[in-house]
């Protein structure tokens, strides 16, 4: 956002130079990012937190200046004809009663302030309103047009101007869309209406999308003679799904999702109704509508001094405390129970005894919260503004104090291990939000979502109940870049609402697509494949000591049936792997090029149960002087036995000498019947101590040979 100095000089003044201004406001958490041209025209290039919506306009950053160089801040004053007497009106006559307003949705909208101006002359801006507006990067339309988009580039809060002639019925309504109706907002764009969307009417009629777009069929054009203002205040959730489900992106949005101010509503109508007299003529009239829905009570915050003094390292006085949150717009009182005792009469805490106690139980505060501040609602909050107005370079760099030796983390091995392998197989660490949206926690996972209170937007409105979507994020900003080969890995938590608390739990999340191979002058590049990232798996699960491991095919549906396992260790489920299943990756446009899918492998591993098995203790182990034996067994099996069964079946038989069972070869179609398949399995036999016989050998195959037909399995060859 582009903020002018000079603009925010006609609120508070500032002492110091542009670049001085732009310096101490970076300290203090409005981050100049860049300055353009210099002297009148000089403008800043500003990144706000998206908390500090307050800050998003010429007077909130005033404010700041205010308190960072103790100056008095110029309140908004709109110059308006005084309710109390009414101007003459023109031959379209004096209204005899407020303009009616029906607010038929009170969770969407909490507050809708309107004023009428009648007879006004649309044409340009003056030259200071149409060159501050160019200044910051916005066009100059019409002086009605310019007024609402002067205010909010001044005060920070979303208006809009109606043509009053084509509202019918007389009134506005504030409710949800109905079935079937559209709207053709001011872009020029026709939507349909969503029953969640809330929406500003007419008595027949859609007229705007609340908080988001008004309407074309209303907008102010050559023609308009009689105005109708509005001022709301919209509820962020509802404004930031409708936003959202219109793909529209607002600088009214972009506030209202955010968290408007309530209290400023009336002062926003009454500014661009100073602006409109002022650049437009006409009558205004004598009444204001100001509807309530319902109630928004900002908090009372005790603030205690100790609490001051731990979190920020030394004391500050209290004078300065109360000083810093008064210019801030904080209502601030001294002691728990009593308004009355001034700031300087609070004494200072004493070494030891009762009268330091005393002493720190009078410089708590009381401090009552403004509406513009939406994001203070704690103790903590407070004490952020007085550490960033009071200027984070003012505390000393010294380390805290420490007792004690360094303690390893009971499972830091486990993770570096893992981390180690993860690096040595060409995986690259990555790290996201743990926010997702709520489609993306019932899509992946089956537990209850944590809801957060005041979401960022709706993409990220939960805490992640699963890995995946991250990792997913993450392979699709690589692909829709062009960087087809990516091999990431994450180590982070997932949460579960459990009623009263929420329960954590570690996950290590993997994600690959592209070339497991790249291509060289000896062969070309080998895409990635299902086994690729099962042998993965084998190495990482392999650096832990369990009794039992196999894998099955009881994967969720997010995973390709067929090209997806799970890994059980000792009877706990420890991973679920495969391929992405090609439906969710085209929902979600993870695509190489505008035709291609790629094929997209996962896992994702519960560390909380691997981590109850110890790393495995390596032992080395002479290699036999005696040699090695090979037996191949080829083998027609149903399609329904898996190699598992296999395996199992001829571990079962406990041959003490058996030192590998290696499939080969699997073999389909041909001569082999549908259904079936053929499978070349290579036993063998070493023994440490001795050479081993024919006989024995031999003694040993019929053994194998009859527990895989006990499977179905017919030999083929010997």
């Amino acid at each position: 956002m582009k903020i002018s100095p000079a603009w925010l000089r006609e609120f508070v003044d500032i002492p110091a130079d542009y670049r001085k201004l732009a310096d101490d406001l970076t300290l203090a958490g409005i981050s100049v990012e860049s300055i353009e041209d210099e002297g009148a025209r000089t403008v800043y290039d500003v990144d706000f937190t998206p908390n500090r919506v307050d800050a998003m306009n010429h007077y909130g950053v005033a404010r700041d200046c205010a308190a960072i160089y103790d100056r008095d801040l110029k309140p908004i004053a709109p110059v308006i004809p005084s309710e109390r007497e009414p101007q003459a009106s023109s031959s379209r006559g004096t209204p005899t009663a407020q303009f009616k307003i029906d607010i038929q949705d009170p969770q969407g909208c909490a507050r809708y302030t309107a004023r009428v101006i009648r007879n006004v002359r649309i044409a340009p801006s003056p030259e200071k309103i149409a060159q501050r507006l160019e200044l910051l990067g916005s066009r100059a339309i019409n002086n009605v047009a310019d007024a609402s988009n002067y205010t909010l580039q001044e005060i920070g809060h979303p208006t809009h101007c109606f043509d009053l002639d084509l509202l019918a019925g007389g009134k506005i309504v504030v409710r949800r869309a109905r079935p079937g109706e559209k709207l053709k907002t001011l872009d020029g764009v026709d939507h349909i209406l969503h029953p969640d969307d809330l929406v500003i009417a007419d008595a027949v009629k859609p007229v705007a999308l609340a908080g988001v777009m008004g309407g074309f069929d209303s907008m102010i054009t050559d023609r308009t003679r009689n105005v109708l203002i509005e001022s709301a205040w919209f509820d962020p959730a509802s404004i930031r799904r409708t936003a959202r489900r219109h793909a529209m992106h607002t600088d009214a949005s972009h506030r209202f999702e955010r968290g408007a101010d309530l209290g400023i509503t009336p002062t926003a109508c009454a500014r661009v109704a100073d602006l409109i007299l002022e650049t437009a003529g006409g009558q205004l009239d004598p009444y204001e509508t100001d509807a309530y829905a319902r109630k928004i009570e900002r908090p009372t915050l005790t603030l205690r001094r100790r609490a001051v003094r731990r979190h920020l390292g030394q004391d500050i006085p209290d004078t300065e405390i109360a000083r810093i949150l008064r210019r801030l717009g904080f209502v601030v009182t001294v002691g728990r129970t009593s308004a009355a005792v001034p700031v300087q009469s609070a004494a200072p805490a004493s070494k030891g005894g009762t009268h330091a106690a005393a002493a720190e139980e009078m410089a708590d505060f009381t401090v009552q919260v403004p509406t513009w501040r939406l994001d203070v609602e704690r103790e903590i909050d407070l004490i952020e503004e007085i550490a960033r107005i009071y200027g984070y370079d003012r505390f000393p760099n010294t380390l805290p104090g420490f007792v004690g030796g360094v303690i390893e983390l009971p499972d830091a091995r486990k993770d570096a291990k893992l981390r180690a392998s993860l690096l040595g197989l060409g995986y690259h660490e990555a790290v996201s939000l743990t926010f997702i949206s709520h489609a993306d926690a019932q899509r992946f996972s089956s537990a209850t979502p944590v809801e957060i209170a005041n979401p960022i937007s709706e993409e990220a409105s939960v805490m992640r109940t699963s890995m995946v979507p991250s990792m997913l994020n993450m392979l699709g900003y690589n692909l829709n870049r062009g960087n087809a080969g990516v091999r990431l890995f994450e180590s982070g938590k997932i949460y579960e609402s459990m009623g009263a608390r929420t329960d954590e739990q570690r996950r290590l999340c993997i994600g690959s697509t592209g070339a497991a191979i790249p291509p060289s002058i000896h062969a070309p590049a080998r895409q990635c494949s299902f086994f690729d990232l099962k042998g993965d798996i084998e190495t990482l699960l392999g650096s832990f000591q369990f009794n039992a491991l196999y894998y099955d095919a009881n994967t969720p549906d997010h995973y390709r049936p067929g090209r997806s396992a799970r890994a059980v260790m000792d009877g706990a489920t420890v991973a679920r792997f495969g391929q992405l299943h090609p439906q969710v990756a085209a929902e979600r446009k993870l695509r190489l090029s505008a035709q291609d899918i790629p094929e997209i492998y996962l896992a994702e591993i519960d560390c909380e149960r691997l981590y109850r098995h110890d790393l495995r203790q390596i032992r080395y182990q002479a290699i036999p002087r005696f040699p090695a034996v090979d037996r191949d067994f080829s083998f027609i099996f149903d399609r329904t036995i898996a190699f598992e069964r296999i395996q199992n079946a001829i571990a079962a038989l406990r041959v003490a000498d058996l030192h590998a069972l290696v499939p080969v070869e699997i073999f389909r179609g041909g001569a082999i019947p549908a259904g079936k398949y053929s499978m070349l399995l290579r036993a063998t036999f070493q023994s440490s101590e001795r050479t081993l016989r024919d006989d024995e050998v031999a003694l040993w195959s019929q053994q194998i040979i009859k527990s895989l037909e006990s499977l179905g399995g017919t030999l083929r060859s010997q």
